[in-house]
């Protein structure tokens, strides 16, 4: 019996822990969480271009990545109310890394096409996707 006890914990243990996701899903998901949020309290009119990668190929994912981190720091508020929200989800996106694979990208982040920033925060999160 006591046996039975134990393999059925185990087996439910085990269970328990191959469903649960990796930190890493749930870094990526809650970083897209807040790209989303980003884009509906961004600035849009009136604000700066920024180079947004689209669609980029495996070997420029790294030069895409800190296009993104860069672009994400010329970002402003649409009200002064939602500062302290807008920085939190900042922040939080900024904590992206990508490490480079090594392989050569001929594009830079000044080849790619300068978008408003709700087109910006789209791309980016469906980069993320």
């Amino acid at each position: 019996m006591k046996r039975m006890i134990i393999f059925c914990m185990l087996f439910f243990c085990s269970t328990v822990v191959l469903t649960a996701a990796s930190p890493r899903t749930v870094k990526y998901r809650q970083i897209y969480q807040k790209i989303e949020q980003l884009e509906t309290m961004v600035k849009d009119k009136d604000a700066e271009l920024l180079h947004t990668p689209e669609n980029p190929v495996e070997e420029c994912l790294y030069t895409a990545v800190t296009c993104f981190k860069k672009g994400i720091q010329k970002l402003q508020p649409v009200s002064s109310q939602e500062n302290a929200k807008f920085t939190k989800a900042i922040r939080i996106v900024s904590k992206l890394t990508y490490r480079d694979p090594g392989k050569h990208c001929e594009s830079t982040c000044e080849s790619y096409e300068k978008k408003t920033p709700k087109e910006f925060l789209k791309s980016f999160a469906n980069l993320m996707q």
